[in-house]
């Protein structure tokens, strides 16, 4: 909730029809190590509940197939499920994810969340649960417009540096 307005001493309230209790997104930040002028690539996955081990590698089979074949540095956080046994016995398989974990209780590193800030101070901003992917989708596309967004996230996360990661928050 940012701003809302209602009669003085009556507390706003915010009406949905959604019967999730909670809704989980993951996404990803890429960029080029090599060629900083092909952009930034970003992807989301929203989805009912929270993310665990299974439905998290159906959205790395996606990204998989997004990178095309491309070498992939994934610098994830400590969500339970990144570092499951099962994560941990599929990306052992894989031969193009290359894995690295952020300190703990460090989201200041992680670029994935100035994506999250961007979009809750504009589209998700006093927004009811029932319109949260409709707004997330419509925000995606505002910071993909932008050559300098997602690269700003990089750079204040990162601490000014340019390496190419692919961050999943």
């Amino acid at each position: 909730m940012r701003r809302a307005y209602a009669p003085r001493g009556r507390t706003p309230t915010l009406r949905h029809r959604l019967n999730w209790k909670r809704a989980g997104m993951a996404a990803a930040l890429g960029y080029h190590a090599t060629d900083g002028g092909r952009g930034s690539r970003l992807c989301f996955h929203p989805r009912p509940g929270s993310y665990d081990t299974t439905p998290l590698i159906e959205v790395l089979e996606q990204a998989k197939t997004f990178y095309a074949g491309e070498p992939v540095v994934s610098v994830w956080d400590g969500l339970s499920a990144h570092w499951s046994r099962g994560m941990r016995t599929w990306t052992a398989e894989q031969d193009w994810p290359t894995l690295e974990r952020l300190p703990a209780h460090a989201p200041e590193l992680n670029p994935v969340e100035g994506l999250w800030s961007a979009l809750t101070t504009r589209e998700l901003a006093n927004l009811a649960r029932d319109h949260l992917a409709d707004a997330t989708e419509r925000g995606i596309p505002r910071v993909c417009s932008s050559e300098q967004l997602p690269w700003a996230f990089l750079t204040h996360y990162r601490g000014g540096s340019t390496v190419a990661r692919a961050s999943w928050g």
